[in-house]
């Protein structure tokens, strides 16, 4: 999940919301973050679980959980150094649980399947698994820090570096990481999952920044020269 890789907000008046309240008044409720970072600090736990109940101990395990606890190792990390604004948005349980956390959780379907069946994973597809998680570790912490840091200096659009080509590079880095823990599963559903995660909340929010970022007066012409996901070679 991910923020517009813009300079400011527009103020609107405050409503009511699960944010917060009409008055604006600041809650103790927990903050978006804690919601993903607690998803976050139960992977490795729940992967070595899994292991552990289904006593396999396998390479293809063992390479998943080196996989997925290294993004959530570094999701941690990123959000210690350079975390993301949105995620400060308070929300109370009622609707962090059910709308945050338990989506999160679809995500281990694919250590389960992998796990659980003890498929032995062909090393062409695990060498893709490999290819494709790293590419997006890159595309997703690279353009995040590059987005954070950019924005400390100036303010306004992000159009060269990583952004130069789509204008997305966090969202595309996002999905190829959990392509790569699909691929091995060696499993169909964890696509299912991805796509679930793709289409109801990936691309509405692309669009809804390409919107809000309309109002730059050069966006039109660096929206030409991108792709809204993948980046545009020409």
């Amino acid at each position: 999940m991910h923020t517009a890789n813009e300079a400011s907000t527009t103020e609107t008046s405050p409503s009511p919301s699960p944010t917060g309240d009409a008055t604006g008044i600041k809650s103790n409720r927990p903050k978006v973050a804690t919601y993903i970072n607690v998803h976050k600090i139960l992977v490795l736990p729940v992967v070595v679980g899994l292991m552990w109940y289904y006593d396999n101990w396998s390479t293809d395990a063992f390479i998943y959980l080196a996989m997925h606890g290294t993004y959530s190792l570094l999701w941690l990390l990123k959000h210690s150094m350079y975390a993301d604004r949105k995620f400060e948005d308070r929300v109370p349980l009622w609707f962090g649980i059910p709308f945050i956390f338990v989506p999160l959780a679809g995500y281990y379907v694919a250590p389960y399947l992998l796990i659980s069946s003890r498929t032995a994973v062909p090393p062409p597809v695990v060498g893709l698994a490999l290819f494709v998680y790293i590419l997006g570790v890159f595309y997703h912490y690279v353009s995040d820090a590059q987005k954070y840091y950019t924005l400390q200096v100036r303010k306004g659009l992000i159009k060269e570096g990583l952004f130069g080509r789509t204008r997305n590079p966090n969202y595309l880095g996002e999905i190829l990481i959990y392509s790569g823990y699909a691929v091995m599963s060696f499993h169909w559903l964890p696509f299912l999952v991805l796509a679930g995660w793709v289409f109801g909340f990936f691309v509405r929010n692309m669009l809804a920044k390409d919107r809000s970022m309309s109002r730059y007066p050069d966006f039109a012409e660096y929206k030409r020269g991108t792709g809204l996901l993948f980046p545009k070679l020409w």
